[in-house]
C-alpha cells in the first residue's frame, strides 16, 4: 500500500501556517505546523515521510538556513518556499539550493495545492525506492520471500547462505518463472559484499552494439553511467540470460575475469534460463567462460517439485492481492487443492502469481473457478492435471494444513474461533498445528 504523505507547514506567523494546515487538510493531506525552524529540525530527519512547506523570512534560522540544513540531510527533501512578493532573487536561490519549487506572497491556494501534490508525489517515489533498496540489501527479508518449507527450498536457502560467504562466481539455472534473479539479490544480499554495489544487465533485451557498451564501454560524456564490468567494481555484476552473449561478448568477459584474478575484485552472477529449453549453459557458453562461471552453482527448482508448498505460496497471494483490491481471498476447496498441486506450472511462480491475480478478481465478481484459470493457460489439458503420481494421503495432508493455517491467519492467532470454525478439539487442532508445523505466534 501507498505511504500516506505528511506536510510540515513552517512559519513564524501562527495565522499563516494555520490557514495553510487548514486549507491542506480540506484537500486531504495530513499536516503538522511549526512555528520555527529550529521546532521542525527536531522532527525532520532523512527519511521524513512527506514534504515541507516554509516561509523564507523568519526570526532566528531564517528560511535559506532551514533547507541549506534539510538539503544536507536528505537532498531529495521537496521543499516548498514561501517568498515575499517580488522577491525574485531570493526565490532563484532558493531554487539553487534545492527548493523544489516556491510560492509568492499573497498565493492562490489552489496552486499551493497542485504543487504539495507533485511534490507528495515525487517523494512518495523516493520513499518507495528507498523502501525497495532497503529490502534489496536486507538478506533477512529476501530469504523470508523464499517461501516454502518442500525439502528442495530448505536445500535452496541452505545453498544461498553458504554461497553467500564465498567469493567465487556464480551461475544460477532453472526454467522460466522460478524467482532466478531473487536468488541473486539475495545470494548478494547475504555475503560481505552486501553493502556494494549491485548491477544487474538483461543481456537477452539488448542489441549486440549497446550490450557491448553496457558491458564494457567506452562511454560518451553524456552517458548517466560506467560500464557495468567498472559500474560493479568490488560488488556484485549480475548478467541474465547470459547465453545471449555473442562469442566475441564472452571472449571479453573472459578477458576481464582473467584480468581481475583470485579472489575476484568483482564478483559474477550468471543467470541461465536454458534448461527447460532441451540445451544447457554448458552447451551455450564457450568451455572456459563455462567453467569460469559455474565454480559455484545453484539450480532454482521448478514449482512443481515443491509440493505442498504451492498452496503456501498461492494463499499469501491471494491475501496480498485481496488487500490490493479492497475484496476477500477466494476459499479453496478440496477440489482446488489438488488441482493446484497437480498442475503442471510450466510458468512457475510467475504462472502461480498470475493465476492468484486472477483467482481473486473473478471471486470478487463472484464467478469463475480455479480450474478454469488452469485450463484457460492450457486448454489441452484436463481438470485435473497430474503430473507425478501421488498418494492420496499427500493430497488431504497438503489440504488440512492449508486449511488450518487459512482459518488461523483469518482469525489471527485465535485457537478458540478456529477451533469452532473447524468443529475441532482443543488437542486434536493442537496435535494437527505441530504435525505441520504451525505456530500459534505468527498469526498473533
Amino acid at each position: 500500500m501507498a505511504q500516506a504523505m505528511k506536510i510540515a507547514i513552517v512559519d513564524d506567523e501562527q495565522d499563516m501556517r494555520q490557514s495553510i494546515s487548514q486549507w491542506l487538510a480540506l484537500s486531504g493531506y495530513d499536516t503538522e505546523t511549526f512555528g520555527s525552524a529550529e521546532d521542525a529540525l527536531k522532527t525532520l530527519g532523512p527519511d521524513y515521510p512527506g514534504i515541507v512547506i516554509s516561509d523564507i523570512k523568519m526570526p532566528g534560522m531564517d528560511g535559506m538556513q532551514f533547507l541549506k540544513k534539510l538539503m544536507g540531510s536528505d537532498s531529495a527533501l521537496p521543499v516548498i518556499m514561501i517568498t515575499g512578493h517580488g522577491d525574485v532573487p531570493m526565490a532563484v536561490e532558493a531554487m539553487r539550493v534545492g527548493a523544489f519549487d516556491f510560492l509568492e506572497k499573497p498565493f492562490n491556494p489552489d496552486r499551493m495545492s497542485e504543487l504539495a501534490k507533485k511534490a507528495t508525489n515525487a517523494r512518495r517515489l523516493v520513499m518507495d525506492n528507498r523502501a525497495l533498496r532497503r529490502e534489496l540489501s536486507d538478506g533477512g527479508q529476501l530469504m523470508k520471500k523464499l517461501i516454502g518449507q518442500s525439502p528442495v527450498m530448505e536445500r535452496l536457502r541452505e545453498d544461498i547462505l553458504d554461497l553467500g560467504q564465498a567469493d567465487g562466481h556464480v551461475l544460477i539455472d532453472g526454467e522460466t518463472g522460478t524467482g532466478k534473479t531473487l536468488v541473486a539479490h539475495a545470494l548478494h544480499a547475504v555475503g560481505s559484499r552486501a553493502g556494494k554495489k549491485f548491477v544487474l544487465v538483461s543481456c537477452g533485451a539488448l542489441e549486440e552494439e549497446a550490450l557491448a557498451k553496457r558491458l564494457f564501454g567506452p562511454m560518451q560524456p553524456e552517458d548517466a553511467q560506467l560500464p557495468a564490468i567498472e559500474e560493479a567494481r568490488g560488488g556484485t555484476l549480475v548478467l541474465e540470460d547470459i547465453e545471449a552473449l555473442s562469442e566475441q561478448l564472452q571472449a571479453r568477459l573472459l578477458s576481464a575475469i582473467n584480468e581481475q584474478g583470485t579472489p575476484a575484485e568483482t564478483r559474477i552472477v550468471a543467470i541461465s534460463n536454458l534448461q527447460e529449453a532441451g540445451r544447457t549453459s554448458e552447451d551455450a557458453l564457450r568451455s572456459d567462460l563455462f567453467y569460469r562461471l559455474a565454480a559455484l552453482r545453484i539450480t532454482v527448482p521448478p514449482l512443481r517439485q515443491r509440493g505442498e508448498d504451492i498452496l503456501t505460496l498461492f494463499t499469501r497471494l491471494s491475501d496480498q492481492f485481496a488487500d490490493e483490491y479492497g475484496c476477500e481471498a477466494p476459499q479453496v476447496s478440496a477440489q482446488e487443492a489438488a488441482q493446484l498441486l497437480q498442475a503442471p506450472w510450466p510458468g512457475n511462480v510467475r504462472q502461480l502469481i498470475n493465476v492468484a491475480e486472477r483467482a481473486v478478481l473473478q471471486s470478487r465478481r463472484g464467478s469463475g473457478t480455479i480450474a478454469s484459470l488452469l485450463m484457460s493457460d492450457h486448454d489441452e489439458m484436463q481438470p485435473v492435471m497430474t503430473t507425478e503420481g501421488k498418494p492420496l494421503k499427500e493430497y488431504v495432508e497438503a489440504f488440512e494444513r492449508m486449511l488450518i493455517d487459512n482459518t488461523m491467519r483469518r482469525h489471527k492467532g485465535s485457537i478458540a474461533s478456529v477451533m469452532d470454525e473447524l468443529c475441532l478439539p482443543r488437542r486434536t487442532l493442537n496435535e494437527k498445528m505441530a504435525k505441520y508445523g504451525l505456530q500459534r505466534s505468527d498469526y498473533l
